[in-house]
């Protein structure tokens, strides 16, 4: 077949090095945005007089029957073409003959992948956003329900204080509204038009950028030309966002799969997001939590990926760059995968409220409010830190928990314990006493769902 670039060589190239070249079986996923882009191309050639308005008419015909035949799949997209670009006009040239070879004036395959591209993560960037929002809806449903519902909170992997599962939870809905302004933050900056920089020095046409650029829905154009067609820095970025995305999925995939052990039991999992075992029956297999989790590798390595092949070239474009599309793509879409297993993950997920408490309570984690009572009353925190870590030797000695020791036990240790001792002790009354904001009280955590809620009903 002979190549569009035929001229200068006689563009017959060896059957393996086609191969290597070729894009189209990765690019052919932006055929949409390839033609929209072509259709703006087309319409400011003729509103420009650079090609006549009856040619422009035509071109956008013939690009929007190839849009639809592609979509009714009555055209299939030739894998043998060098990328979906080539193949966009190849058949355009076919079906308009000498027409359909005007629609390439003024412009450059460099600044055309440039386009396409901004344009394909653009709209999967918006899709991705959606997809946050759901998860954020059910963090925030789920929450609700268990705003109450006392556990241990954990540092260094160790009980430490009485929190709610509705707060933490919470914590995880605050970073899915980071990663949310992540993505919208990227897509500003990647919301600006390449097309018309041609390959790499513009053009010597009347060209109107800014025409085509309001018609394809971007904020403005790229201020230089060089820049324009060699940056890939929109790639990065959202590669660095996902990356971010993927590591939150991941620590909270990390705890569903812990607290969903036999030795945790805080959790219960729906059968429709677990597996068996092929030997042993007893066994429920977090395997799409576990997946998230291994899944956050190969994002990660995606976006190292990306860097290195960007690193060291020179401005502008190279064919290397060709080597962005399979980063981004594969990303996009195992962040997307496991969004949609998560999601309904998270809204059939059930807490085991008795086992949170109980583990609660054998942890000792009110043994802070046992000092803080003690220095309400007068007592140097030191010393009240003291008695309260003797108080929970004590207790793991002989097996109780502060909660059953007498007051006579307490008050072998200090005369300042009184009966009001246990209401100050138990764990409602811990969790209830943290009355900082964002701290874990129902009515605390209230004030957060109410925020993230009110996100929600503006987005």
């Amino acid at each position: 077949m002979a190549k569009m670039w035929a001229g200068r060589t006689d563009g017959v190239t060896d059957r393996i090095a086609d191969d290597f070249n070729s894009s189209i079986r990765f690019d052919s996923r932006m055929y949409v945005q390839d033609i929209k882009g072509s259709m703006a191309h087309a319409a400011m050639l003729g509103a420009q007089g650079i090609i006549t308005s009856d040619d422009a008419k035509r071109l956008i015909d013939g690009l929007d029957q190839i849009l639809s035949d592609i979509q009714s799949g009555e055209l299939e997209i030739d894998m043998q073409c060098e990328d979906i670009h080539m193949f966009v006009e190849q058949v355009l040239t076919e079906r308009l003959g000498d027409v359909g070879k005007k629609l390439h004036t003024a412009r450059s395959r460099n600044d055309q992948v440039a386009l396409d591209i901004r344009m394909y993560l653009r709209d999967v960037t918006d899709t991705l956003r959606e997809k946050l929002y759901r998860l954020l809806t059910a963090l925030t449903d789920k929450a609700e329900v268990y705003k109450a519902t006392i556990m241990p909170g954990y540092t260094h992997l160790q009980r430490a204080q009485p929190i709610t599962f509705g707060h933490h939870l919470m914590a995880y809905a605050m970073m899915i509204l980071r990663d949310i302004d992540r993505l919208s933050d990227c897509r500003r900056r990647m919301n600006m038009s390449p097309i018309g920089c041609c390959a790499l020095a513009g053009t010597t046409y009347d060209t109107d950028r800014r025409f085509e650029a309001q018609k394809l829905g971007f904020d403005g154009i790229c201020l230089n030309s060089l820049d324009g067609v060699s940056d890939r820095d929109f790639c990065v970025e959202l590669l660095s966002a996902l990356s971010i995305l993927m590591m939150h999925l991941s620590r909270f995939s990390e705890e569903l799969i812990l607290w969903s052990s036999w030795e945790f039991k805080f959790v219960e999992l729906s059968d429709a997001f677990t597996t068996g075992s092929s030997i042993m029956p007893q066994k429920k297999n977090p395997d799409m939590a576990e997946l998230i989790r291994g899944k956050t590798g190969r994002v990660y390595g995606d976006l190292m990926a990306l860097l290195t092949v960007l690193k060291g070239l020179p401005l502008a474009y190279n064919k290397d760059m060709q080597e962005d599309k399979e980063s981004i793509f594969d990303a996009c879409d195992t962040a997307a995968m496991c969004l949609d297993v998560l999601i309904p993950m998270v809204e059939t997920m059930k807490a085991n409220a008795d086992n949170m408490l109980s583990a609660a309570q054998r942890g000792f984690i009110n043994a802070t409010d046992l000092a803080d009572y003690l220095v309400k009353k007068g007592m140097p925190f030191r010393s009240a830190y003291k008695i309260s870590g003797e108080l929970v030797a004590k207790c793991i000695a002989e097996g109780k928990v502060l909660e059953t020791l007498t007051l006579d036990e307490y008050k072998a240790y200090s005369d300042l314990f009184d009966t009001d001792l246990y209401n100050e002790i138990s764990l409602s009354t811990c969790v209830e006493k943290r009355i900082s904001e964002g701290g874990t009280s129902v009515a605390s955590v209230e004030k957060q769902i109410k925020y993230v809620k009110e996100v929600l009903s503006q987005k």
